[in-house]
């Protein structure tokens, strides 16, 4: 392990250096600039808000990352979500095939996905939160909001939450095709159509991702369709959503010492629509199943199969007091159930009403005051309040601070699973928590911007696994006291008007006094230290470039770094590119147990075509 560690230290600095040293050499201007990157001043958020308004204008720690124009130096989503450190990805195989997704520490559970700000969360278990149904082409971007998101979004969103925003494009006529081959025998293939004809754009995607596995049992087969949707009309936009994903793979050691298989598939069905200015209703359907195999080659001995169904619906309406003085209120409803013959079969409903007043005045001062009480059959009322506020040092420089209560209640794997290793427990408590934070922001007109958070989140009856010895079952049960205190820090240098260099450091610490360390299964096993080092150019002759460092250390494994380089021409209508992950062929795991493949290499044509 000293070695190791030795080793990860000398290299490192070294890979750092060499980054720093190819982005001084590469700073004359290119033959076509494209547009600088947008300010935090011109970039309009709609995550952690209750109307959209500039990121600059939050009081919250959110980050943007863009998807759409980018897809070339990207692969997945999770190359996406892997440019933010207070992001921890927890990968069962590459491109995202099954993943846990942390945010500051927090479980997997207590991380809310969203897709178009409904909700995605599976009731089942948090394991498929990211089993996303929409084709990367069909993504915009995503928002995270770092911390509680419960007083917005209600259960789930006790660490934070993001947001997948799919639309389609809205400047005419697109053909993209693109197919890739690669190492592990991955073969990949996507589609996507995008037209606008007067008010209406739409926009079909299609993606399949195959791989035979880097070891035997560790295969693959992502298949996502969608259909994207917008209209706008005297009343608002309208925005339809249609999604499906068949999703197989081999699951050799993800949740235990089994050669096992699972197979995953969603639907989904989402619409927005604005009624005027100031109201939005909103309706989802997502209907999930899973079937896990404990041994590939003997289904009889052990199988289970589940499937669980939701529906949801939001009005929303925000209203204008004063110049400087919005009120927001609304109303949501939820109901999920599950049929399974592990779980059995279960059902619940849920409602909430919320209200947020939110001032601003002299250019200078924000605060927004908000509060929602959501409503159980099976639990209390849960009643979760928020304060943020900001203070302008200076046009360039802003303090912002906020206070706010989450909650998570169970989910069905949480109250009633077993197999041969885990045993849930059906009196388990819904957790709670407390988050407070205090950042600071500095923009120097988008040249050059930085920021840094300090937060602590308090847990009560935080739900994890525990076992009393090596050989004794997993068993789920109530924390009582579990703390997360954390730091996360940024700096964004627009190099040139076509060069960004990103860097990104989140550190953290955890506590709790109810069990063991080494005998709990999840909510440990969070990077005590993450950082980024990401950047971004588009150079002479429409060379685009993308090359990523991450180097994180977590509290049950050894520290390790894995750099990644992307590379593609965007002259002409087909376009080549190349994606080298893990150059360095480092060995690690980002689960116990669960080991992560080598260098790989992907390459690969990308055709598009533009109507005028």
């Amino acid at each position: 392990m000293c070695k190791l560690q030795w080793h990860l230290r000398l290299r490192i600095p070294f890979l750092l250096v060499s980054l720093a040293s190819f982005v001084r050499a590469q700073q004359q201007p290119p033959a076509q600039p494209s547009q600088p990157p947008a300010s935090a001043a011109q970039t309009v958020v709609v995550t952690g808000t209750y109307e959209p308004m500039t990121l600059a204008e939050s009081d919250r720690s959110l980050s943007l990352l863009n998807a759409r124009g980018a897809q070339l130096v990207l692969d997945t989503l999770a190359d996406l979500l892997r440019l933010d450190p207070s992001l921890d990805l927890q990968e069962r195989a590459p491109n995202g095939v099954q993943t846990d997704l942390s945010i500051r520490g927090g479980s997997f559970g207590q991380t809310l996905v969203l897709l178009n700000g409904m909700r995605l969360d599976d009731a089942q278990s948090g394991h498929h939160d990211m089993d996303i149904p929409v084709p990367l082409d069909a993504v915009s971007r995503i928002e995270v909001l770092q911390g509680s998101g419960s007083t917005m979004y209600g259960s789930d969103a006790m660490a934070g939450v993001i947001n997948v925003i799919a639309e389609p494009p809205t400047d005419g006529l697109e053909i993209r095709l693109r197919t890739a081959v690669g190492s592990f025998g991955t073969n990949q293939q996507r589609v996507s159509i995008a037209d606008t004809f007067g008010d209406l754009s739409e926009q079909l995607s299609f993606s399949r991702d195959f791989s035979t596995g880097f070891i035997p049992d560790r295969d693959y087969r992502n298949l996502q369709f969608s259909s994207t949707t917008l209209y706008r009309s005297s009343l608002g936009a309208s925005n339809l959503t249609l999604a499906y994903m068949d999703h197989p793979f081999g699951a050799d050691q993800f949740y235990g010492p089994y050669p096992s298989w699972e197979d995953t598939k969603t639907w989904w069905l989402g619409f927005n629509q604005d009624l005027g200015p100031d109201t939005e209703a909103s309706f989802a359907y997502r209907r999930h199943s899973d079937l896990y195999v404990l041994f590939r080659d003997d289904p009889s001995l052990y199988t289970n199969h589940h499937s669980d169904e939701s529906y949801q619906a939001a009005l929303r309406r925000h209203k204008k007091l004063a110049a400087n003085t919005t009120l927001s209120y609304g109303f949501e409803g939820l109901h999920e159930s599950i049929v399974s013959n592990n779980l059995g079969d279960h059902a619940r409903s849920r409602a909430a009403v919320y209200a947020a007043i939110d001032f601003r005045a002299l250019k200078r001062f924000s605060l927004s005051l908000s509060a929602r009480e959501e409503f159980y059959r099976e639990y209390s009322g849960e009643f979760c309040p928020t304060i943020a506020g900001g203070y302008w040092l200076s046009s360039k420089l802003k303090l912002r601070a906020s206070a706010s209560r989450a909650f998570r209640v169970p989910s069905y794997t949480d109250l009633y699973y077993s197999d041969p290793d885990n045993l849930g427990n059906p009196n388990l408590l819904p957790e709670r928590a407390w988050t407070y934070e205090g950042g600071i922001d500095w923009n120097l007109g988008g040249r050059i911007s930085a920021g840094a958070t300090v937060f602590q989140r308090r847990e009560r009856d935080g739900i994890d696994y525990y076992r009393t010895s090596p050989t004794a079952l997993w068993q789920a049960i109530n924390i009582d006291s579990l703390n997360f205190t954390g730091v996360e820090t940024w700096l964004r240098f627009a190099i040139s008007r076509n060069q960004t260099l990103d860097l990104r450091y989140t550190g953290l610490v955890g506590t709790q006094n109810t069990v063991p360390l080494i005998e709990t299964k999840y909510n440990f096993n969070y990077p005590s230290s993450s950082g980024v080092v990401a950047w971004q150019a588009s150079l002479p002759g429409q060379i685009l470039l993308r090359t990523r460092i991450g180097a994180l250390n977590r509290v049950s494994q050894n520290p390790y770094a894995l750099w990644d380089v992307y590379a593609a021409c965007s002259r002409g209508k087909v376009h080549p590119f190349v994606q080298i992950a893990n150059i360095t062929n480092t060995s690690y795991q980002e689960l116990q147990g669960v080991q992560m493949p080598g260098r790989s290499l992907m390459a690969g044509l990308e055709f598009l075509w533009r109507g005028r």
